[in-house]
């Protein structure tokens, strides 16, 4: 091993699942991307981190709700255009053509092209960090979107899509969560 640069050490890990957060301020809907976010818990228990700087953040503040929607790699440009661009310039969900549909727990809408979207509840906001800790309330999946592969950023503006999946449920079930089995028989997302 060599030394690197420590500003660069976050590249190694930042590469969960890209997300499309969308959020309602009482007049219009918004989304944003954002790529820092954390699994807590299997109930699920998710943390994302956002601050003032992006414009949804007031509104899912004030709310205290979003949904997190998960687009697929055929999404890349949307993703990207999203995250580069304010509400305040454009209406993104015309501007991008994303597909909104009616949430059933919270106001912020489900991106339909998306391969899941999980409507959430704020449960905690940790200001010094920007770190807002969400309880998913439902989770809608699209089993008719043919790109499956999730996106992840480096951080450094460039991205890839998962590849080659290795399954190793057998080896692991004392440890995953009741229901994992039958996780394809959840709500499905109807378009």
């Amino acid at each position: 091993m060599r030394k690197g640069k420590l500003e660069k050490a976050f590249t190694y890990l930042e590469s969960g699942a890209v997300l499309l957060v969308t959020s309602h301020n009482r007049q219009k809907d918004n989304v944003m991307s954002i790529s820092w976010q954390m699994v807590l818990d299997f109930t699920p228990r998710i943390a994302i981190c956002t601050g003032s700087w992006n414009e949804s953040f007031d509104a899912i503040i004030r709310t205290k709700e979003c949904t997190l929607c998960v687009p697929a790699a055929d999404m890349l440009d949307k993703v990207v255009g999203i995250g580069t661009v304010h509400a305040s310039e454009c209406d993104k969900f015309k501007h991008f053509r994303l597909k909104k549909q009616k949430p059933a727990k919270v106001k912020s809408p489900l991106i339909s092209d998306c391969l899941a979207a999980i409507e959430c509840k704020v449960i905690d906001y940790i200001e010094e960090h920007g770190i807002l800790v969400l309880d998913g309330v439902q989770l809608w999946e699209n089993p008719r979107k043919k790109e499956r592969r999730v996106l992840h950023s480096n951080g450094d503006g460039t991205f890839f899509a998962d590849g080659e999946f290795f399954n190793r449920r057998k080896e692991m079930k004392s440890r995953l969560p009741e229901g994992y089995e039958n996780l394809e028989q959840k709500k499905i997302m109807k378009l």
